[in-house]
């Protein structure tokens, strides 16, 4: 458009993914704190003479100067980065850690996919994956339940959320031992459709842990239960992405116990097979993940 001129801009953002272009650009994408979801390109970062190159790798959390309409009304749909300033490069952390780097391009690729409209504003899911990036960083908690508690608490703001507490189908309260994907969560025994799953109670316990935030019950659950909780929490994922993650099967779950299959779980001392023991303190201001919620 003649004369128009581009308009700068500051924002923070995770860079999620980059792209080679030409023999020494990058298309950098970003979710950013105020604009959502954009790509911009940097300019010469592929040089060894480069001054930002490496404050642009994916997971880092950086500032960032903008050139191009922040709405996307005028010019390119591609903003330009003329400046970079690293507020803390998480992606450094995991180049030797092969379970966190997969978790965090899980993490990323999640983040892409549930922001589907580009600059359109999602100050809770940028909290939420610079939160989950943070604390894969820092090691507080197991790789695998950072990354379902994201998934699960980034399904929540999409609309995804799996029914837990009640029956996905006819709001029945309770803990029901069945669970269907396509029904939507955990089910009655009158509403269960044919084929759905049967998880252990203690799986379905761990989910709503990490939905709620209570990181000492999660943290104290046993291999065989958060493999059957990843299981069910992938899955859910993407039959409502309607497309699978590239990254997920990448992602090291563990090896199962001796002596237990993947969807076997070890009872619990004193508890039934129907007994699921309550838990305390559970809440959104715990600590890991949540404590970006709340900006």
């Amino acid at each position: 458009m003649a004369g128009y001129r581009r308009q700068l801009y500051r924002d923070d953002a995770v860079v999620l993914r980059v792209q080679k272009l030409g023999e020494s650009d990058r298309i950098i994408t970003l979710l950013t704190r105020r604009h959502g979801r954009l790509r911009a390109v940097a300019r010469g970062v592929r040089r060894t003479t480069s001054r930002f190159g490496a404050r642009l790798e994916p997971f880092g959390h950086v500032d960032l100067q903008l050139a191009g309409d922040p709405k996307g009304n005028q010019g390119s749909s591609l903003q330009s980065i003329s400046q970079v300033e690293g507020i803390d490069l998480y992606g450094k952390r995991f180049l030797g850690d092969y379970p966190r780097y997969t978790a965090a391009s899980a993490i990323a690729e999640t983040a892409e996919r549930l922001t589907p409209i580009e600059r359109e504003p999602s100050l809770r899911l940028f909290q939420l994956t610079l939160g989950a990036l943070r604390s894969l960083a820092t090691g507080e908690h197991a790789t695998t339940l950072v990354l379902d508690a994201y998934l699960l608490r980034g399904m929540s703001f999409a609309g995804w959320a799996p029914a837990l507490t009640a029956c996905a189908v006819c709001g029945t309260p309770g803990r029901h031992r069945a669970f269907s994907v396509p029904a939507g969560g955990a089910v009655c025994p009158d509403c269960r459709p044919p084929g759905a799953a049967h998880p252990a109670p203690a799986t379905i316990e761990l989910m709503s842990a990490l939905t709620t935030g209570d990181w000492a019950y999660a943290d104290a659950t046993e291999t065989g239960v958060r493999r059957e909780c990843s299981g069910l929490v992938a899955a859910h994922l993407q039959w409502h992405l309607e497309r699978a993650l590239r990254s997920l099967p990448l992602v090291d779950r563990g090896a199962p116990a001796a002596g237990a299959g993947p969807g076997v779980v070890p009872p619990r001392a004193g508890a039934g097979p129907d007994v699921v023991p309550p838990r305390a303190g559970a809440g959104p201001a715990n600590a890991g993940v949540n404590r970006e919620i709340s900006e």
